[in-house]
């Protein structure tokens, strides 16, 4: 059973960043603030209006980066030794890596999500009617007592699931990164987070707690402020400055997780080398 203390853990998170703060910022710039810059700037924000090819190139480099990012990030906190340069060199080595297992998780993610819209075409629902209801509740069409039951049972199944995975796979691109390992890390990941479930989980749920109530709360302000002052032909640059704030802060709450997150396998592996014996030190 392991032992790894999720304390332990945050106070090792928080040595991180405030001595490598200087290392992770511009590692977090670039790959979690510059997309939503470019986005901001160069997308349309007015609902209906199709983004393009350009759209979806931009999406795709947005989500490469954002990957970058976290590799990065995580081998600075890995390794005491690991300079920026290392760090963007790693990201960019076991880039097409992660990709690969993001790309095999999405596609077991795409049949659960496929499976009760299978089942509701099987019962005879009507999609079209569903479709022209635009969310009015009111409006959509019924469905039959066992596509319900089937739904509901389905529904807490996966939700159940999906907690359970959160905190077993939370180590799977630091495995990825440091163990040169691709659909493997998967099972790696599960391995090294057993006896901690429960402790993860209720991490993973404070965090997204926190971040959704800071992200909110600075893109709400700051709008609501920038409105007072510039008034109403200054809603485009308030709107525009209040995204770019919550993406900053949003960036430092992702950058804090990656880093808990290599934390987390340092002390993971380092318990696993002790129960094993071999006294292999630390990462």
């Amino acid at each position: 059973m392991m032992t790894v203390r999720i304390g332990t853990v945050w106070d090792s998170t928080q040595q991180v960043l405030a001595g490598r703060t200087g290392m992770l910022a511009p590692i977090a710039a670039i790959g979690f603030v510059l997309p939503a810059l470019v986005q901001v700037l160069l997308l349309p924000r007015e609902p209906g209006i199709s983004v393009g090819v350009a759209g979806v190139v931009m999406t795709f480099v947005s989500l490469v980066l954002g990957i970058w990012a976290q590799l990065a990030i995580m081998a600075v906190a890995t390794h005491p030794s690991t300079t920026t340069a290392d760090a963007s060199r790693a990201g960019l080595r076991r880039l097409l890596a992660v990709l690969g297992v993001a790309i095999a998780m999405g596609i077991v993610f795409a049949i659960v999500v496929l499976v009760p819209i299978l089942v509701l075409g099987a019962s005879g629902y009507d999609f079209a009617a569903a479709m022209a209801a635009n969310g009015d509740p009111s409006k959509l069409p019924p469905m039959t007592s066992g596509s319900a039951l089937f739904l509901i049972v389905y529904g807490l199944v996966v939700g159940v699931a999906s907690l359970w995975l959160v905190a077993r796979l939370m180590l799977v691109y630091a495995v990825v990164l440091n163990e040169r390992r691709e659909l493997g890390a998967i099972r790696r990941s599960i391995a090294l987070t057993r006896g901690m479930t429960w402790r993860l989980i209720g991490v993973f749920a404070l965090f997204l707690i926190v971040l959704t109530v800071a992200t909110s709360a600075a893109q709400g302000i700051t709008g609501a402020v920038l409105r007072l002052m510039l008034g109403p032909d200054g809603a485009p640059v308030a709107v525009t400055v209040a995204t770019l704030v919550a993406a900053v802060v949003s960036a430092g709450f992702m950058t804090l997780a990656y880093v808990f997150v290599a934390r987390l396998y340092v002390a993971a592996t380092g318990e696993e080398a002790r129960l094993a014996g071999d006294g292999s030190p630390s990462l």
